[in-house]
């Protein structure tokens, strides 16, 4: 496992998690709503953005009946046939361009997901700094070679893949040239319920495999992405929308941009706060120490009286001694006289 870069960014433990913006249909066929949400995404701090490269004759054949329609009661497109659901979340191939210019200009990296070889080569001739797999497509032997045989970074879904599959499709990217591997964790639903986000896969992963590791979250809201980065997810990708009630392709699991620069936020202080294993305190508690509980004396006290309960307390500040020392000053007596609000110290047995 080590860091690397894709493009000018680095990835790694030791860095920010990297934060992709899946605009994937929420465009709903419109040019100019797909730059906006790159606009957006900008805004919202997001290190790069993401597409999905294909066609709905690529993906499926035209039917519309059997096989061909999602009769899944509960799915998001229960009813809808592949070949028009594919038709209606596809991002045409001449846009591709303009988008990743919108994004170069905004700083951010832009690249995407093919579905067959015909988009690989054709995302060849963009230059794009790296490769998505998605989890449908992971046990694709055929693409993850040729995407390989690019020799750029690869990011690949894991969802729905067994521990065997994952073997067999890893072991196919390195021996195709692959040598910078990002496995994301995921959950083939849509959109996924946290309890089956299963976040504790994501350091075995790493361990598994000996990669780097990522999320690619369908669920809603954020807080199952800012608890991957605490088990190490180095990349996050999150479905974006410019809004919700305007009901894109995968509206239902997307991410606003109020939520998705949330998440960028929460993500990145998740990261820092992880710091190191530390006791005693940091250089900046120090000063706070002097606020922590001492024995004070509590009341007016005369040379020989007997330490009490009542006149000796541990209260705040600390200039005093520390509390666990009120057993042994207890029944003894004071050298020296000492008025109320007195720091006690050992001169004075």
């Amino acid at each position: 496992m080590h860091d690397f870069y894709i493009g000018n960014r680095k990835i790694g433990p030791t860095e920010k998690p990297f934060i992709i913006a899946e605009l994937s249909g929420n465009h709903d066929q419109s040019l100019e709503k797909a730059l906006a949400m790159i606009d957006a995404a900008a805004a919202c701090g997001a290190d790069a953005i993401k597409l999905q490269t294909y066609t709905a004759d690529s993906m499926t054949l035209d039917l519309h009946e059997g096989d061909f329609v999602i009769h899944d009661e509960g799915n998001l497109w229960q009813g809808r046939s592949l070949y028009s659901l594919y038709q209606q979340a596809m991002t045409p191939w001449e846009w591709h361009q303009p988008l990743f210019e919108r994004a170069k200009a905004h700083g951010m990296l832009a690249f995407s997901t093919p579905f067959d070889w015909k988009a690989v080569e054709f995302l060849e001739g963009l230059n794009v700094p790296c490769y998505k797999i998605a989890s449908f497509e992971n046990s694709d032997h055929t693409l993850l070679a040729a995407v390989a045989q690019t020799g750029k970074p690869v990011i690949m879904s894991t969802g729905m893949a067994t521990q065997t599959e994952l073997a067999e499709s890893v072991q196919v990217l390195r021996e195709h040239g692959c040598k910078e591997l990002i496995l994301l964790k995921c959950t083939s639903h849509y959109p996924a319920d946290p309890v089956d986000a299963n976040l504790l896969t994501i350091p075995h992963l790493a361990a598994l495999f000996d990669c780097l590791v990522g999320l690619s979250d369908h669920t809603a809201g954020i807080g199952v992405a800012v608890a991957s980065t605490v088990l190490g997810a180095t990349v996050i990708e999150k479905h974006f929308v410019l809004d919700r009630s305007e009901g894109g392709v995968d509206a239902e699991f997307s991410l606003e941009p109020v939520e998705f620069k949330a998440l960028v936020t929460e993500c990145h202080r998740a990261a820092v706060a992880l710091g190191r294993v530390t006791y005693g305190g940091t250089e900046k508690e120090q000063a706070s120490r002097k606020f922590r509980r001492s024995l004070y004396i509590a009341e007016d006290m005369q040379a020989g009286d007997i330490f009490t309960e009542q006149n000796l307390r541990s209260v705040r500040p600390g200039m005093g001694l520390p509390p666990k020392y009120l057993p042994m000053l207890l029944g003894k007596a004071i050298k020296t006289a000492a008025k109320k609000g007195t720091a006690t110290h050992w001169d004075m047995l």
